[in-house]
């Protein structure tokens, strides 16, 4: 590379993006960076300490999560004015996706401070690049727990005709699945677990099926969901005698066997079906 190409490390603040699990996934600049920076702000210092610590780099560590970071970013900014260098790391990835840093970024932007990111590793994308699905894509990140605010989301993004990429914790994602199945039965999913680890699984299929079921597992899930899968000439609207059909079935058989059944009998949106199916039991 052409060195006269190569950023200048001066005084400003370096979103550094770090390894979401294999060490080796960290780039020279971004350990270049973390080397002479003067101060590197961290989630949780014993996490970071033993990134650095692997890395033989030994630097100031300063907290800075959710519950400081109102506070510290106003000493950071002022830190930066004084000439530091400071960098920006999350527990894995790249800061401030779903992580803190907004706060501390916009102070920056308004106090006319520099800041660098610095690629490298994301959850989001890695699922992408795997997923088979659309490159198109809507990054959500982590979803709300209140059911009615749940609820509410979903129904405004199942329109929504691109990839869509979630951070679950997996202790709920069974929980999240029954969601999915709800507003987005016209799609496939991908569920990443312990990516780029020794341990690394990707599960796959329909968003229907009864398969895909997680239990005594832990950590975080990076999910995908496709874009809506639909059949040729898919027909939008169900006629009086399909209905007919829909409420005798009903009466023997799961929401989940209806809209399989009459989809691919008559040709008709799964989604449409399984709302007609609610729409009817009320």
């Amino acid at each position: 590379m052409d060195k006269n190409k190569q950023q200048t490390i001066s005084s400003g603040l370096y979103l550094v993006s770090t390894p979401i699990g294999n060490m080796e996934d960290i780039t020279y600049r971004a350990l270049n960076i973390l080397k002479k920076s003067d101060i590197i702000l961290c989630e949780d210092t014993r996490r970071s300490g033993k990134l650095l610590s692997y890395f033989k780099i030994k630097k100031k560590l300063l907290p800075y999560h959710k519950f400081n970071e109102k506070k510290v970013s106003g000493e950071v900014a002022n830190a930066i004015k004084k000439g530091q260098i400071i960098s920006l790391i999350s527990d894995a990835g790249t800061p401030a996706i779903s992580d803190p840093g907004i706060i501390l970024i916009n102070k920056c932007i308004d106090s006319n401070i520099a800041v660098h990111p610095v690629p490298g590793p994301s959850a989001a994308t890695s699922a992408i690049s795997v997923s088979g699905f659309s490159d198109k894509y809507l990054f959500y990140g982590f979803l709300k727990k209140k059911e009615k605010e749940l609820e509410s989301v979903l129904n405004s993004l199942s329109n929504i005709n691109y990839s869509i990429v979630f951070f679950i914790p997996a202790i709920k994602i069974n929980f999240y699945l029954l969601k999915f199945k709800k507003y987005f039965v016209d799609r496939k999913i991908l569920i990443a677990r312990e990516m780029t680890k020794i341990h690394e699984e990707f599960i796959r299929g329909n968003i229907q099926s009864d398969k895909i079921s997680l239990n005594s597992i832990k950590g975080e899930l990076t999910i995908v969901l496709s874009q809506k899968i639909k059949g040729k000439n898919v027909k939008e609207e169900i006629n009086e005698s399909v209905k007919m059909e829909i409420k005798k079935m009903l009466n023997k058989y799961t929401h989940k066997d209806v809209v399989e059944f009459i989809s691919k009998k008559e040709n008709l949106s799964k989604k449409l079906i399984y709302k007609y199916c609610l729409k009817f039991k009320k």
